[in-house]
């Protein structure tokens, strides 16, 4: 028995996000089928964590076991040569038996990407964040540095309490502007339901000048979800890697 771990990319616009639902085309039933076809086995896929539907990847993680023969690399061209245009798989590799998509990543990754122009652009609005007036990027990135570090994020979740906890550690908080566009990158050891288009929701009402630049420090002392900003529409997000740590050194997904 093989434990393989795949890396993936999707653009999520037409999926009803990972998990595989009654009626409904998902990342993972897609994926699961396509292996079914050319392995004749049943094979179940496990993620580093379930995309909401709209949410897209490009470096999503996920494993599965099976007797399959076939090499890495050739798994690679069978699979794609079989998905439709809106999945691929970036690569696979044999790991240990023991290894596991979502209990052994250490960090995620994940961009907001918001468009602030003065003319919407259609060609994009699968694929970012539509703000009709012009942020205050300045005031964004220096109301976000309060997120960094080790926090009780539950102003920031979804439908709390989804997990055991909901602290969480933020590694990198980062806020760029590139012309009319604004990206939010966030890396964290782990994420709570909606936590980063909570974030971005937050951000965007200070950069809107709604709220001073404080205000998100107490927002996060509060620990109430009706304090924070909107969630963010799906479509603005991107997973982009997963890591992990393999005996002394990291592996990114």
């Amino acid at each position: 028995m093989r434990n393989i771990k795949l890396v993936l990319r999707y653009d999520g616009s037409d999926f009803k996000g990972w998990q595989s639902q009654p009626g409904v085309r998902t990342v993972q039933e897609t994926l699961q089928k396509v292996l079914a076809e050319f392995s004749g086995q049943t094979l179940r896929l496990h993620a580093s964590g379930r995309t909401d539907s709209g949410v897209h990847a490009v470096g999503q993680v996920a494993h599965f076991h099976s007797t399959l023969k076939m090499p890495a690399d050739a798994l690679v061209r069978a699979m794609n040569s079989r998905l439709p245009d809106d999945v691929a798989v970036v690569s696979a590799e044999d790991v240990p038996e023991s290894f596991d998509a979502n209990r052994d990543a250490v960090r995620k990754a994940y961009r907001y990407v918001i468009h602030d122009g003065a003319t919407r652009n259609p060609l994009l609005r699968h694929y970012c964040c539509r703000h009709h007036q012009r942020l205050d990027a300045a005031a964004m990135k220096e109301a976000a540095q309060v997120l960094l570090g080790t926090h009780d994020f539950r102003s920031f979740e979804t439908e709390w309490p989804n997990r055991k906890s909901s602290v969480r550690t933020i590694t990198h908080l980062g806020l760029s502007r590139f012309g009319d566009y604004l990206w939010l990158d966030v890396e964290a050891d782990g994420f709570l339901y909606n936590m980063v288009r909570a974030i971005a929701g937050t951000l965007i009402n200070v950069g809107r000048g709604y709220w001073p630049t404080g205000e998100v420090g107490r927002i996060v002392q509060a620990q109430d979800r009706t304090r924070a900003g909107p969630t963010a529409p799906a479509q603005g997000l991107f997973l982009m890697r997963v890591s992990y740590q393999e005996a002394s050194h990291e592996v990114d997904g």
